[in-house]
């Protein structure tokens, strides 16, 4: 890849082309449990290279704006909370939730130059446990989201967000990549009780050199990886990619589905938003233990904060016995921070001009094509794949299909499924 090119995908500051992409998609920006009530205290938010504070009001509304005041830039995550606005702490300078300067207690008698004062702002919506917010012109914004995650009843989700300390790029290849399962993931995908007892595993361990085949969708990419079943068969692996940077991992038997987005904090750090879901039932009582406690797709954290306990200040609490003894491949627990080790390894943002490609690689050859002619879309004044609801209600498929099927056509009920039908299993 030419630098020019490298520079275009991974920079996502406002007048980017990468970052006005990401700017036309709904977007997670915080739980909603962060925000659990009225009146509570701000959080600091910082998407896209812009610091933010986000709250919900005394009337409930909630709000994303600006960080700093208008008057002399203090922050407002020092602000109060009180009566339908965020009062800056330095001078009292009031703003609503749509960044509108309120009141100016040193100025009771000008109402205009109140007016005049507003902050940035952004709309924030809530779904699926998830605050949302849409960064672009107003009369671009598409609907609300309708990922299949976000849809389903609570008790049939778990989202979790982590901190990663890299460009988002490195880390969203990494999600649409299936051929490192067999060997980063390959103890893990055994023991792991969201994936442990799937006959896929075996394929999986057993086929170390998957053969890949890409379509695109109309919201993004289908990202086949094909593995040896016997006696005439294929098992086909199909992620889900939409844009910008969504994915769903194909279950494993019954266990729920997994996803990630990856959100561009800065150029250099990522918010990684992991789900599952289980479309026809609710979340058993181990399924929920396991994922609060952070296996599966998820991490652990340092209390009080979105950080992994592992992480790279800590070379990941590595286990070097664990990985000379063969109990992990890597000497990495943990699916997530398998990942996050080695993509932050490739450093903060990696430098892909001295990368060398092989077919394995074609999802992210695809993928990478695709972000930059959508964002030449956006250049034009047109809406990007993947912004339409209709992109966003898909499903990643395991299944196993005879030899010379295309897995596109075969698995097309399974990749765009009726609302509320059982997902295919393996």
């Amino acid at each position: 890849m030419r630098a020019d090119q490298n520079e275009l995908l991974t920079r996502t500051a406002a007048g980017t082309p990468m970052g006005e992409l990401f700017r036309r998609y709904w977007l997670p920006a915080l739980l909603a449990a962060e925000l659990p009530t009225p009146a509570g205290p701000p959080v600091r938010v910082t998407l896209l290279s812009e610091p933010l504070v986000a709250f919900r009001d005394s009337a409930n509304r909630l709000g994303l704006i600006d960080e700093f005041c208008a008057h002399r830039g203090a922050s407002l995550w020092f602000g109060r909370n009180e009566e339908g606005g965020l009062r800056c702490a330095y001078h009292g300078w009031k703003y609503d939730a749509g960044g509108q300067c309120v009141e100016i207690p040193s100025e009771p008698d000008n109402p205009k130059l109140c007016r005049r004062m507003k902050l940035r702002s952004y709309p924030l919506i809530e779904r699926g446990g998830v605050l949302w917010t849409y960064m672009g012109p107003r009369e671009r914004q598409p609907p609300p989201p309708e990922h299949e995650w976000a849809m389903v009843p609570d008790a049939h989700r778990f989202v979790s967000k982590r901190l990663q300390e890299c460009n988002y790029l490195q880390a969203m290849e990494g999600g649409i990549d299936s051929s490192h399962v067999s060997f980063l993931h390959r103890h893990t995908i055994t023991t792991d009780p969201l994936f442990r007892g799937s006959k896929g595993n075996e394929y999986n361990l057993q086929d170390l050199r998957p053969h890949f085949e890409v379509v695109e969708s109309p919201g993004g990419l289908y990202i086949g990886a094909r593995r040896g079943a016997g006696d005439g068969q294929w098992y086909w692996r199909i992620t889900q990619w939409v844009m910008p940077s969504f994915t769903l991992i194909p279950p494993r038997g019954d266990h729920p589905i997994g996803g990630h987005c990856w959100v561009p904090m800065d150029d250099v750090h990522c918010w990684v938003w992991s789900s599952n879901h289980h479309a026809t039932r609710a979340l058993t009582r181990d399924e929920r233990a396991a994922l609060e406690a952070g296996k599966g797709i998820h991490a652990p954290l340092i209390p009080g904060t979105f950080r992994p306990v592992a992480n790279k200040d800590n070379d990941y609490l590595i286990d070097r016995r664990a990985q000379e003894e063969g109990r992990s491949f890597s000497g990495v627990e943990g699916f997530a921070m398998q990942d996050a080790s080695v993509q932050e390894s490739m450093g903060r943002v990696q430098d892909r001009t001295r990368e060398n490609l092989v077919p394995t690689d074609l999802g992210i050859v695809m993928a990478r094509r695709r972000l930059i002619a959508a964002a030449k879309l956006v250049q034009k004044g047109k809406s990007p794949p993947g912004a339409d609801p209709r992109h966003q209600r898909v499903r990643s498929v395991a299944i196993v299909l005879p030899q010379g099927v295309a897995f596109s056509e075969a698995a097309g009920e399974a990749l765009i499924p009726a609302p509320g039908s059982a997902h295919t299993t393996v």
